[in-house]
Parts: C-alpha cells; sequence; structure tokens
C-alpha cells in the first residue's frame, strides 16, 4: 500500500509543479490545438477531409504533448537535484519511473480528445470504432512518453530536450502515414518508416476512423506494445548508467 501511496504522491506532485509551465502550454498544448484548427479549417469541414485528417492530428497532439511533458519534468529534476532524493523512495525503481510518467501518459490521452471534440463540431463520428480507437490512443500515449524518457534522460538541459525531441517528431509527421500513406514515400524511406511506433499506432487509428488500414490489427498493437516495452527498458537502462552510477 505504501508503494501506491508513493507512486500516487509523485504523479500528483508532478501534475500540479510541471505540466503548466511555458514550454509545455506552447508545445503541448497551443501547438497541437493549432495544428487541428489548420488542418480542419483547410478540409473545408466536409465529412471525407475531417475523417482522412483527423488520425493525423490525434497522433500529433500526443506526440508533441507527451514529449514535451518529460523535456521538463525529468530534466529539470535532474538539474536541480532533486530526482535523487527521489531515488530513496521506498519504492522499486521501476515503480518510481512509472508514477514519473503516468502524468505524460494521462496528458496524452487528454491531447488526443482535442481534435476529436472539435472534429465533433463539423462531422458526425459515429461511424468510429471506439474499441479499435480507445486502445490505439493509449498505447500511442505510452510510447510517446516513454520516447520523451528516453530522449530526456541523453540531456540536461530543458531546451535541450525540446530540440531533441523535435529530431525525432518532425521526421514521424512525415514518415509515419500521418497524412499520406506510407506505401506513398520512396522505396529507401519505408523501411525507416516501419521501424518507427507512431506507424503503427496511426494505422490503427486510420483503420478505427475511415476503415483502411495497412496492417493486421493484432500486428499493429503487438509492435506498439514492443515499442513501449524497449524505449522504457532502455531509459530505465540508460537512467541507472548516467545518473546513478
Amino acid at each position: 500500500m505504501k508503494r501506491w501511496i508513493a507512486f500516487w504522491s509523485i504523479l500528483t506532485k508532478d501534475m500540479r509543479t510541471y505540466y503548466l509551465k511555458p514550454p509545455n502550454i506552447s508545445w503541448g498544448i497551443i501547438f497541437p490545438l493549432a495544428w487541428t484548427g489548420m488542418f480542419f479549417i483547410k478540409s473545408g469541414g466536409g465529412l471525407e477531409d475531417v475523417q482522412t485528417l483527423l488520425p493525423g492530428v490525434v497522433a500529433v497532439s500526443m506526440l508533441f504533448g507527451t514529449t514535451s511533458m518529460l523535456s521538463v519534468a525529468i530534466t529539470f529534476e535532474k538539474k536541480m537535484r532533486s530526482f535523487e532524493r527521489l531515488l530513496l523512495a521506498p519504492i522499486p525503481f521501476e515503480l518510481l519511473m512509472l508514477a514519473k510518467t503516468s502524468g505524460a501518459v494521462i496528458f496524452g490521452v487528454a491531447n488526443a480528445f482535442v481534435p476529436v471534440i472539435m472534429a465533433l463540431f463539423l462531422v458526425d463520428l459515429s461511424q468510429v470504432v471506439w474499441g479499435l480507437f480507445i486502445p490505439a490512443v493509449v498505447l500511442i500515449a505510452i510510447v510517446s512518453t516513454f520516447l520523451g524518457l528516453f530522449i530526456a534522460v541523453a540531456v540536461s538541459e530543458v531546451f535541450e530536450a525540446q530540440t531533441f525531441s523535435n529530431f525525432f517528431r518532425f521526421p514521424m509527421i512525415f514518415l509515419c502515414g500521418l497524412f499520406f500513406p506510407v506505401t506513398a514515400l520512396p522505396v529507401f524511406l519505408q523501411p525507416l518508416a516501419y521501424a518507427l511506433p507512431l506507424t503503427y499506432g496511426v494505422d490503427i487509428l486510420q483503420g478505427a476512423v475511415t476503415g483502411e488500414h495497412a496492417l493486421p490489427y493484432a500486428l499493429d498493437f503487438i509492435l506498439l506494445g514492443l515499442f513501449c516495452l524497449v524505449l522504457f527498458v532502455a531509459s530505465l537502462w540508460n537512467i541507472k548508467r548516467k545518473w546513478i552510477t
């Protein structure tokens, strides 16, 4: 019980302390909101256009929101040496890091439904397969959060984390099938697209919203889960190697 009290305390502290800081507001909230408005306005509000764009803007909102969260929370605490004090908490290291990342996952899931709410004012979304859409949103939020953790561990300053994050975020926008199919990419770029986790999350979202998907759903979910596990384990290994030992 004490472990879960500590887990909850760390989670709520991070949400109060970090998640409404200016970098998070700009990159995590305003930027995805601006993207959503820009693409929906450009589409003219047509049913087919909004349906086509919705999976992409949902994924972009989560990607930018979650990676921005960890850029602030992890790098700031490491710089202020408060992260070392957290390591003294009477909970396993793995549970501690899950507590540090859970707030970003929650924020990412909430961010995902901003475009959905905006789309509801324009079109009827009764055809969306929510049984696929919601699990995909949760997994994308988790994998994006662990990607943000992996990036945050590699740097020492918040601005460095934000800059380094863009090295991954912007290529994903163009390579992961967000706004055009992966098959439309040049042949030499397609293997790179399939090496990115967001490709599989977007494939599920597109299938849930438009009914069009390139891969079996089971494969998409399995690969997303594997990316989550690999990124989390790699981040823990890097923290132990660089910050603890």
